[in-house]
Parts: C-alpha cells; sequence; structure tokens
C-alpha cells in the first residue's frame, strides 16, 4: 500500500497517513534496522503494536524518499527525533492507519484516533468543566475527539512528560466542521504557550496537528 492521504501543511512542513494492510514481514523488508531496533521489533511481538511501529518507520522512509538508513532515536521524553536529517518529526497510529508529520523549522505534533462512543466515558478526564460546557450535542462524540487529538498534538508538540491534559492544557470554545482550527495553550507554572491546532475528519478518524510558533 501507498500513501493513503499527505497533506503539505505550509511550504516547508507536511504530514502523511499509511493504510497499514501489508502483513508485518512486507513492512519489515522495507526498511533498514540496526541490531538494536531488530532486538526491539522482536520484543514487541506480532500485534497491532507490532504493525503500527513498522508501519510508521515505512512511511517515515516514504515520506523522506531515501534508501539510506534513517538514524530515528527517541529522547528522555520518549518524544522521537532525527538524528542526521534537518527534521522535526511527530508519530502517531491508530487501528487501521500510521500517521508522520514533518517539518525543518518547527517543532510539530500529530494524533489520529479512530472515531468511537467510548469517548464519552473519558472526557472529564482529558476535558475540565469549562471545555465540557461548549461541546454541544449535536456530532457530540466528533467534538470529543477534536478536543483529545488536539491535546494530544500539543503536547506531543511541547515534547514534555509533566504536561497534564487536564491541568495544563487548555483549548478555546471552538465551532465544529469535518475540518477547522482552535486555540490550545499550555498554562503550567511559569509556562505559557499557545497553539494553532488544525483537524480534520478523515473516513472514521479525527486526526489532530500542530506546529510551534
Amino acid at each position: 500500500m501507498a500513501i493513503a492521504f499527505r497533506f503539505q501543511v505550509d511550504e516547508d512542513t507536511e504530514f502523511a497517513l499509511w493504510k497499514i494492510e501489508e502483513e508485518a514481514e512486507s513492512l519489515y523488508n522495507q526498511l533498514q534496522l540496526n541490531d538494536q531496533e531488530k532486538a526491539y521489533v522482536e520484543s514487541i511481538g506480532n500485534g497491532k503494536r507490532h504493525l503500527h511501529w513498522l508501519g510508521t518507520r515505512v512511511l517515515l522512509r516514504t515520506m523522506l524518499n531515501t534508501a539510506d538508513y534513517i538514524d530515528c532515536q527517541v529522547d528522555e521524553h520518549g518524544k522521537p527525533y532525527l538524528v542526521n536529517m534537518p527534521y522535526h518529526m511527530s508519530l502517531s497510529h491508530s487501528f487501521d492507519y500510521a500517521a508522520v508529520m514533518l517539518s525543518k523549522s518547527k517543532p510539530v505534533g500529530i494524533d489520529i484516533e479512530l472515531i468511537s462512543p467510548k469517548v464519552e466515558r473519558i472526557a472529564h478526564k482529558f476535558l475540565n468543566k469549562q471545555e465540557l460546557s461548549f461541546i454541544g450535542s449535536e456530532n457530540r462524540v466528533e467534538q470529543l475527539y477534536v478536543a483529545w487529538c488536539a491535546k494530544e498534538a500539543v503536547y506531543k508538540c511541547n515534547g514534555r512528560k509533566v504536561i497534564s491534559f487536564l491541568d495544563h492544557i487548555f483549548l478555546d470554545r471552538f465551532t465544529y466542521n469535518n475540518r477547522g482550527t482552535l486555540h490550545a495553550s499550555i498554562v503550567k507554572g511559569d509556562m505559557e504557550m499557545d497553539f494553532d491546532v488544525s483537524y480534520l475528519h478523515f473516513d472514521d478518524y479525527m486526526i489532530g496537528y500542530v506546529k510551534g510558533k
């Protein structure tokens, strides 16, 4: 399977989706992995997690359009980065899709989620009372996924584990459409950061993506 969707955010930033329809072996054979990476792949078994890891790496290789080894590491906060290439990056996956966002100029964050009514049960865990008050009854599940994906994208863009969705990431009121933009902020102690987060309803999935300022 080739790239299922590709979007140019601005002149040096883009993201793409890969629909994972291949067997793990097919994905694995498209990659160059060092011994440490091979050991990691073997350690995560043969389920969805395995396919997601391989799928994001195949998509990354396709977007970078290189046959060379890609040195993709993870920092102490779990944020992936490219050692020898001039890109900021973010990875995500959900069920049948892998997602990669790349930028040459600023940190980025992306999240993709399969839309499901189960989000209702956990909404209070990631939205405060004010945020819950502007989630309407029409397209309620989709609005909740916009909120979740927006906060997840901001969290990844910031790249620090000490940030709480509920206590530190805040969303302004937004009007839901199939695609749009909303304002988000991180407020923690002396730290205040603002973000313009975009979202897109794609098939049965919601995508949130953001580029740092």
